[in-house]
């Protein structure tokens, strides 16, 4: 089963995260789309993901996380020691997503933002993305 990745394709952080993925994820557990894409518009209504979410959500066995829970739930299938980081779900939601959406708050203002063009992957990670 696929899981889909959602993430702000204007937002360089949000790219080299994407990056970040696909290089610690041979499986190819995740698919990927942008939130402005047609296709993340589409997942966006279909699980009611808040307005206010804006960096990453993950679709996995019919569920979205959003914020901290995506991103831990991402560490938890990539390669290495990075599934440790998985750990952190028992700390509390409210404090995780804190310093979640202080962290995306800033990630414009600290990492840019990519306007005029996104990446093109090659042929053998473009059909990752959806």
């Amino acid at each position: 089963m696929k899981r889909v990745v959602l993430f702000d394709g204007e937002c360089n952080f949000c790219n080299s995260s994407v990056q970040f993925i696909i290089k610690r994820d041979p499986a190819e557990h995740f698919l990927f789309s942008s939130l402005q894409s047609e296709t993340g518009e589409k997942y966006v209504k279909q699980y009611k993901i808040p307005a206010d979410v804006d960096s990453v959500v993950l679709i996995e066995n019919g569920k979205a996380y959003t914020k901290s829970s995506a991103a831990l739930h991402i560490a938890k299938k990539l390669d290495g020691l990075w599934h440790l980081f998985f750990l952190f779900i028992l700390v509390p939601k409210k404090i995780r997503d804190g310093a979640y959406d202080y962290f995306s708050r800033n990630r414009h203002r600290w990492f840019g933002r990519n306007e005029e063009s996104c990446m093109l992957p090659p042929p053998e990670v473009r059909k990752r993305f959806i």
